[in-house]
């Protein structure tokens, strides 16, 4: 146990074992009471435990108690999705001439790094107390060909508490050889408490006027403005859900955050008007994917909860989905020998 005044503590426990190696479960409590529960396999955040306006806490993430009913479950909850976050079209991509073909996971596409992605993966993990609350340290190396992709790529993630009332992901990763990278948080959220019922009824600010679409056409860009997918103002997220289209009916959309990509700047809000929970999301990423866990269908069951459709929504930042086979956006995922990618998130929690 990691213990400083002023800074909170972490504790360190057995969370099972996986191809007999011991899996962890580290639990951050900041300097004014807040959890944050993470364990090294997929580097998934469990359980965080933030107040509302009268003080009480709640558990606001999906998850689940046990390691393996993480290993069962094909919902990502709270893990770091990767190497390459969201869809390549066809698993196909080109990088200096040469062709890989990867796991086609989704349908016709390859999904958040394939059937072993970095969510599956058994990271190193070292606890630490940094200057403002609690950290875990992740690392991971994925092998030059893991799932397909080219060069060794070597990862770290950090998860901070803040004594601030602040969630923070920071991903960093280098490679020894021409790849591509695009790393996300897949965290899940109901600002009222994770195993509260739908989150159609609590409202969302995105900072965006545009969004991009999908398969089948890559690309493109629409604006927000009059249509369903305006989050302008805050809204709450069912308002418009009928207007969406797709199917299962709800958002699972990439949003181009305004402002420039590289500096960290406000993504969205979110809130709860039953609780007075407020989150408010920065990144330094030029998209975020907004899904309102329009594919839970209650098979997954978590920490005593049943998560039946729209139990909670994702606020991934990212680069672009299908990046790498639009002539103008397949810069942003490439990663070369020398280059650093870096991915900063902060959470930051209030009441109203």
């Amino acid at each position: 146990m990691l213990n400083e005044d002023g800074q909170g503590t972490i504790e360190r426990s057995v969370f099972g074992s996986l191809a007999d190696r011991e899996l962890s479960l580290f639990v951050l409590r900041n300097a004014s009471g807040c959890v944050l529960k993470v364990t090294n396999y997929g580097a998934t955040v469990t359980e965080l435990h933030v107040p509302d306006r009268l003080g009480q806490l709640a558990d606001i993430v999906l998850g689940f108690q046990s390691l393996d009913e993480y290993v069962a479950s094909q919902s990502y909850f709270g893990c770091i999705a990767g190497r390459v976050a969201n869809r390549i079209r066809n698993g196909l991509f080109e990088l200096d001439g040469k062709s890989y073909q990867l796991a086609q996971n989704d349908g016709p596409n390859h999904l958040h790094g394939g059937w072993k992605g970095f969510h599956r993966g058994i990271w190193s993990a070292q606890a630490k107390l940094l200057g403002n609350g609690p950290a875990v340290e992740l690392k991971y190396v994925s092998k030059d060909g893991e799932e397909g992709y080219p060069g060794t790529l070597f990862t770290t993630v950090t998860y901070q508490l803040t004594n601030d009332a602040e969630f923070v992901v920071e991903m960093l990763a280098e490679s020894d050889g021409p790849t591509i990278v695009n790393l996300a948080h897949h965290g899940y959220y109901n600002l009222a408490g994770h195993g509260s019922g739908s989150v159609l009824s609590q409202e969302l600010r995105l900072n965006a006027s545009e969004y991009t679409l999908a398969d089948p056409d890559p690309g493109v860009t629409k604006p927000v403005a009059g249509s369903a997918f305006d989050f302008s103002e805050f809204k709450t997220i069912g308002r418009d859900l009928e207007q969406v289209g797709n199917r299962p009916l709800g958002y699972d959309h990439n949003f181009i955050v305004l402002g420039a990509p590289g500096e960290l700047r406000q993504v969205a809000q979110a809130r709860d008007p039953k609780s007075g929970r407020v989150m408010t999301l920065e990144s330094d990423q030029p998209g975020v994917q907004f899904y309102c866990g329009s594919f839970l269908d209650g098979r997954d069951r978590g920490k005593g909860a049943r998560y039946d459709q729209y139990s909670g929504f994702c606020l991934e930042t990212q680069k672009f989905p299908y990046a790498i086979n639009v002539p103008s956006w397949r810069n942003q995922v490439i990663l070369r020998p020398g280059e650093l990618y870096r991915h900063r998130m902060v959470h930051r929690f209030s009441v109203d």
